[in-house]
């Protein structure tokens, strides 16, 4: 790819933007960038959240979006004002090819959040037509679900990927009808005055193993494109997706994530 100055200006503006923080660090002199002296017993402790009895289970202050029972934390996009048309059986639910992607009822920024899934165990279809899904943060940016085990199909649209902008760092997915997890640290974009402030940044683990490290994105996740940022809220939906397949999904839960702290 031939590098122009217009094209290397743009990555290095993703980059400077994703970093706009460390502006205001002060390197040189540690102790100004803190209200706090060393050790200082006056600092407050932060608050106490109890963990769950295993690490796959919610913190108490997380809020669980399907427990196994129902999805009264969730609706349709096709139609919002019924209830979701997903199948709930047997602790999971799963996919209906058709009845459209689901979303919470509650709206989320940045968040840490727990997801199992599994694609299904009697194989058909290969490449992008086999267990496929996705987790779409703010209804915008997605980490890809794919029956990625021993699958090939494009890097960016495998499982773990960041849809059409970075494919994972390995493939760590299970064979067919295994029940897998995500674990994801999102941190939404920031915007002021209609203008990117700071891009979205994500970190995933898939079946415990680190495949996205900090990806900083360079705008919403699209098919066969990669569309720049556009202004929108603080807050939006968690989806999944229905791409025709009948992924299955268990033991969802998410925790809010405070960006706002006093040094």
């Amino acid at each position: 790819m031939k590098i122009t100055v217009t094209t290397l200006a743009a990555l290095l503006g993703v980059v400077w933007a994703g970093r706009a923080a460390l502006d205001s660090i002060h390197f040189d002199n540690p102790d100004s960038n803190y209200a706090w002296k060393v050790h200082d017993p006056q600092r407050p402790s932060p608050p106490v959240v109890v963990p769950g009895k295993e690490n796959h289970l919610p913190s108490s202050d997380a809020i669980v979006l399907f427990d196994g029972t129902d999805l009264s934390a969730w609706k349709g996009t096709k139609n919002p004002d019924q209830p979701a048309q997903w199948k709930v059986e047997n602790g999971y639910l799963e996919v209906t090819p058709d009845a459209g992607a689901i979303q919470t009822k509650e709206s989320f920024g940045s968040c840490q959040l727990h997801i199992e899934w599994a694609s299904p165990a009697l194989i058909k279809g290969d490449s992008q037509d086999r267990g496929n899904s996705g987790v779409y943060f703010m209804d915008r940016y997605e980490v890809q679900i794919l029956d990625s085990y021993e699958n090939p199909t494009y890097a960016d649209g495998q499982a773990g990927a960041i849809y059409s902008q970075n494919p994972p760092l390995v493939n760590a997915c299970r064979p067919p009808g295994q029940w897998q997890s995500y674990d994801i640290i999102f941190h939404a974009p920031q915007f002021k005055d209609g203008k990117l402030l700071r891009p979205a940044d994500i970190t995933v683990f898939h079946n415990g193993v680190l495949v996205q490290d900090g990806w900083i994105l360079t705008g919403p996740t699209a098919w066969k494109q990669r569309p720049p940022y556009s202004p929108h809220p603080d807050k939006l939906p968690l989806s999944l997706q229905d791409h025709g397949n009948p992924v299955r999904f268990r033991n969802i839960w998410i925790r809010p994530l405070n960006e706002t702290y006093e040094k």
